[in-house]
């Protein structure tokens, strides 16, 4: 190879994998003072910084500056970070739907500030408030390109915020502690960048100019914050966070009822400046907000996310394995939950359990996962020892290297568990990729499993890689999963099987100010069974247009087209009534499906999807409808009304299937918030009442009251189960 090629060669290799050039950068200067928090930054302090500006627009245009300009300033002392934001407005007319903590902020105003603390284009600390003062902070992983998967606002910690509201603009302070990072004391300078919501005007800006084809916030547009002085080793407290609560219930089905209290709590143990150790003994999550309902008319079960604190805090070490909906090899929700002899969801208690996570170095990240649940020998549930630990290593600039391993073993000799329930264990390595612009991105990996008595093909391969320029994005993805690959800790659809997943956008950004732009969506998949000499299972072709409006509304039109080959008997209702469709029998069918979103910073929205057309051997029509309406800030209510008519020729069964739950939320202050939520799903047959009292009497600390009611719908609403809930935890810094 001539030494022209090498230099071309090394060229686009760096071209491709080194940070966009970005010339973005201030000075932070160190006080001595502490700033007092009131929103209006008078204090002289900070005259010492220089005003930050020059805002990009992301939507509706991202080649233009935005109309109304942001502007911030960044303090420090020993303890603390102290930002400064102004933003200008026309008038004090605000789209503020709620005072909850963690408010959502789509179709709302609001302000984000992202720390890379650690410079490696993957992680970031995500704080976000709006003209009201509120609080929103989030954990970024996965370089911020997916807002399914790579945002996590289940964390909590702690930081202050006050606000400011004038006739031309708004200002917020915000205090946050060191104690609330995690970063390396030996670097002189963080990643950072701003973004803003503005609904006035439906605009959204950015202090680093992003691609509107990029998620905003994307880790690969940021700027660069430099410390005038050193920091200095964080010394972080040791938090303690104990609880008591007492729940009274009653059984209608066994004619039981009981009334326990229960006491427990977690600890949350720094380790220098980039480590920390959570440790839980008897935890209690029955605060934690009820699973959405969910109508399921495929062959396979749904995952539901992870709504417990304890398993949230760096969770992309632990679960950003593998393919979501495909394979998962971790999937935290097996822990701590299990089905007893009805096959009914039931908690499965947590005894103890350790966690330690964070930042060897600048570039390896770790994690280390254990925690024991108890048994419950009635349900034939075992006692099990469930443990992950996993090494990430940054290469290149925003690219990495991982690793896993994990195993769950039974602690006894149980004799209700076959060999593969009694220890399973999976180990495997995946490379992410993430170009310095985020046009490229993929991931390829390798896990295998080790089960006993299953010797054959137990490993799971899959590869997928992506290209997203600003009109364009293509991509493709493939994985092969073995007949004997077992993951007890983990969610995976199928085994034995190859999938193909090609996927093509074009998009359109036309000069009418109202739209923001069209989109032509390909999408496919093709799925084969290798125990069946790879005789095809699934062919699926999805055609979407979408329309998307400057005011946050949309429109979009798709037909699907699907070929289904059933390798077992399968009733698509799930009403065991009539005769299920025979095994070994395959049926095309397709629908046409039409949805609208409305403005979604309007009082009254909603969301809503119509389809028709066939459906196995028979049809299916749905109609899906969220309504959302509210009485800013203090009230949001929602009316979710879901109908499918499934009509099969007989003796296979038809049904027609409801999901209705209204859903109301009172946030009297920012502090008190009260929550009920009704689902009626008639395909489980089940009425679920959930209604909880939330009040936040001190920083991170509460007390909750949790009133949940459970009714079998196909018995008359005949009562299933009831409870109350009450419970107190603090938040204690030692």
């Amino acid at each position: 190879m001539s030494i022209q090629r090498v230099v071309l060669t090394i060229f686009l290799f760096k071209s491709l994998f080194c940070f966009t050039q970005n010339e973005k950068e201030f000075i932070i200067k160190n006080i001595e003072s502490d700033i007092n928090i009131d929103g209006i930054g008078n204090e002289k302090e900070w005259d010492l910084a220089e005003w930050q500006s020059e805002f990009w627009l992301w939507r509706p245009n991202d080649s233009l500056k935005a109309e109304k300009q942001t502007r911030f300033k960044i303090l420090k002392n020993q303890k603390n970070l102290y930002i400064l934001v102004e933003s200008l407005t026309d008038g004090k007319n605000f789209t503020t739907p709620s005072l909850k903590r963690d408010f959502s902020s789509y179709g709302a105003e609001f302000i984000t500030l992202l720390f890379d603390t650690f410079n490696d284009g993957t992680n970031a600390f995500s704080f976000s408030t709006n003209p009201l003062g509120l609080k929103n902070e989030g954990l970024i992983s996965g370089g911020n390109q997916n807002y399914r998967t790579d945002r996590s606002y289940t964390w909590d910690t702690k930081w202050f915020v006050e606000s400011k509201v004038y006739e031309d603009r708004y200002s917020v302070e915000i205090q946050i502690p060191f104690a609330s990072f995690f970063y390396n004391n030996r670097d002189s300078s963080w990643r950072f960048n701003i973004y803003r919501g503005n609904m006035q005007n439906n605009e959204y800006s950015v202090w680093v100019k992003t691609p509107q084809n990029q998620l905003i916030g994307n880790l690969g547009f940021m700027g660069k914050m430099i410390f005038e002085k050193p920091l200095k080793k964080a010394r972080n407290p040791i938090s303690l966070i104990p609880y008591i609560s007492g729940i009274t219930q009653k059984d209608f089905l066994n004619q039981s009822s009981n009334l326990n209290t229960g006491i427990g709590g977690d600890a949350k143990i720094p380790i220098g400046n980039a480590l920390n150790l959570d440790l839980t003994f008897n935890p209690d999550f029955s605060q934690v907000e009820a699973d959405d309902q969910i109508v399921n008319l495929t062959r396979f079960a749904i995952a539901l996310p992870e709504k417990r604190q304890f398993f949230t805090q760096n969770n992309d070490l632990f679960n950003d394995f593998g393919t979501v909906r495909d394979v998962v090899p971790f999937f935290s929700r097996r822990i701590g939950v299990a089905e007893d002899l009805d096959g009914n969801t039931i908690e499965n208690k947590i005894i103890y359990g350790a966690r330690l996570s964070g930042k060897l170095n600048s570039s390896l990240r770790v994690g280390l996962l254990s925690i024991l649940t108890d048994e419950d020998v009635k349900n034939e549930i075992a006692s099990n020892l469930n443990s992950v630990f996993t090494l990430r290593q940054k290469v290149f600039d925003r690219s990495n290297i991982s690793f896993f391993f994990m195993n769950r073993s039974a602690i006894e000799n149980y004799d209700f568990l076959d060999n593969e329930e009694r220890k399973n264990s999976v180990a495997g390595i995946e490379y992410n990729l993430a170009s310095s612009d985020s046009k490229w991105s993929g991931r390829t990996y390798l896990h295998k499993s080790f089960t006993e008595g299953l010797d054959g093909d137990d490993q799971i391969v899959g590869l997928r890689i992506q290209r997203n320029t600003l009109r364009h994005k293509i991509g493709m993805g493939l994985i092969h999963g073995g007949d004997d690959f077992r993951s007890n800790l983990g969610f995976y659809r199928r085994t034995g099987f190859l999938k193909l997943t090609p996927e093509y956008t074009f998009r359109i950004y036309p000069k009418n100010p109202e739209i923001t732009s069209y989109s032509f969506i390909q999408r496919g998949f093709f799925v084969y069974d290798t125990a069946r000499e790879y005789l095809m299972t699934d062919r699926v072709f999805i055609s979407t247009i979408q329309k998307r409006f400057l005011n946050t509304s949309s429109l979009s039109l798709e037909y699907t087209n699907r070929y289904i080959y059933l390798v077992s008997d399968f009733d698509p209702t799930r009403s065991y009534e009539g005769a299920y469709l025979p095994a070994n029998s395959n049926y095309s069918y397709g629908d046409i499906e039409f949805g609208y979103r409305s403005d979604q910073t309007k009082i009254f929205n909603l969301d809503s999807k119509i389809s028709y057309g066939t459906f196995f051997n028979g049809t299916k029509f749905t109609i899906e409808n969220e309504f959302n309406w509210r009485r800013q800030p203090l009230v949001n209510a929602s009316f979710i009304l879901n109908f499918n008519s499934i009509n099969l020729p007989i003796p296979y069964p038809s049904k027609n299937i409801w999901l209705i739950s209204p859903k109301i939320d009172f946030t009297f202050t920012k502090t008190l918030t009260w929550t009920t939520f009704i689902q009626y799903n008639s395909q489980g047959e089940n009425l679920g009442v959930n209604s909880r009292m939330q009040w936040r009497f001190a920083p991170l600390s509460d007390l909750f009251l949790v009133y949940n009611d459970n009714y079998i719908s196909s018995d008359n609403f005949s009562p299933r189960y009831r409870s109350f809930n009450l419970k107190f935890t603090y938040w204690l810094n030692i």
